[in-house]
């Protein structure tokens, strides 16, 4: 008896050291790569690096204004695209499928989110980039946007199930229809965990190079409209990277630091709003 409590306890002692050391290890890596970027990148970050445009290919200085808007305006097409889709699919899974065409969809939305991103890139390419015989935001928007679908989707529809039966029944006993139950009880009770799947899935995406290469492209002044090519900080990131010039490779750097830290900011909101709708259940 007293050497199979003591060896539990020994067991609980090593499984309990292995799994704190895999913490570690995952936590670890993180502060490398911040540390890093930040070691790498901080002597380039200034206000002009946020507010000028790139400067000329071999000279000093410059910025990543230009990048900051057009991922900005990526991010806002894939929204429009991904959003739409994705929300109105996931209401459709929780509250209509059956388990066959349930099935069906489920299984394809896996494997949308499974398909590599450059694959994704070259599909945009094709259907959009291909007809309108040029480069444009509204091509990097649409790739970004298919990428966001799988992830809003599933998120999304878990979010839906979690809401109690009794709402619906009770929105129902009323008088109310089916769509508008779900429009004005089921959906209002699920909303944070929406947005919080709209911001991972913008999170997700926000830092995706190559659909943006076969689609955006890149500009390095001003893009004005949404038909025509646009920067964005992976792109930028990916082409001062592979440059020649030793400023440009700590412009990289910066523009990765400031990517990752508006992906962290994002993450950290939604735990946020998660912890706050938990709350608000209890």
């Amino acid at each position: 008896m007293n050497q199979r409590l003591l060896w539990r306890k020994t067991l609980n002692s090593v499984m309990l050291s292995l799994t704190g050391l895999c913490a570690l290890v995952t936590v670890s890596a993180l502060v490398v790569i911040l540390g890093y970027l930040a070691w790498n990148g901080a002597t380039a970050l200034h206000w002009s690096f946020f507010t000028n445009l790139p400067a000329p290919v071999g000279e000093m200085g410059g910025g990543i204004a230009n990048a900051i808007v057009g991922s900005g305006k990526l991010l806002l097409l894939a929204a429009a695209v991904g959003v739409p889709i994705g929300l109105l699919g996931a209401v459709y899974l929780a509250e209509f499928a059956g388990p066959i065409p349930g099935f069906v969809v489920r299984y394809a939305t896996d494997l949308l989110n499974g398909v590599p991103s450059i694959v994704m890139g070259i599909f945009a390419y094709t259907i959009v980039v291909l007809p309108m015989h040029h480069f444009s935001a509204l091509a990097g928007g649409f790739a970004l946007g298919v990428m966001m679908v799988p992830i809003i989707l599933r998120s999304s529809e878990e979010f839906l199930r979690t809401v109690p039966r009794s709402l619906r029944e009770g929105a129902m006993a009323v008088g109310a229809s089916k769509w508008r139950t779900i429009a004005t009880v089921v959906v209002p009770a699920a909303s944070g965990g929406i947005l919080t799947a709209i911001l991972l899935s913008l999170s997700r995406v926000a830092g995706e190079t190559a659909p943006l290469l076969f689609t955006a492209f890149g500009n390095r002044f001003w893009s004005h409209g949404w038909n025509e090519p646009i920067a964005s900080l992976p792109a930028v990131i990916y082409t001062y990277a592979i440059s020649p010039y030793d400023d440009w490779h700590r412009q990289a750097w910066a523009a990765g630091l400031v990517l990752l830290g508006l992906v962290l900011v994002t993450n950290l909101l939604c735990r946020l709003l998660l912890a706050r709708q938990t709350t608000q259940r209890r």
